[in-house]
């Protein structure tokens, strides 16, 4: 229960970590690895995909 009071915070932490970068290998590996370091693997998933989803929107 008190790791669910975190997700937000990681959510937050890989998002804005993933908006590093030039292009979008850049911001999926920057979001890949705050991702790694907060919440593990699941976490590096879900900071690739903001990665990628950050440099989309950017276009």
């Amino acid at each position: 229960m008190t790791a669910l009071r975190w997700v937000p915070l990681w959510v937050a932490t890989a998002l804005s970590l993933s908006a590093c970068g030039h292009d979008m290998e850049q911001r999926a590996a920057s979001g890949a690895l705050a991702g790694a370091v907060v919440a593990g693997p699941v976490g590096a998933v879900v900071g690739a995909s903001a990665g990628a989803v950050v440099n989309t929107v950017a276009k």
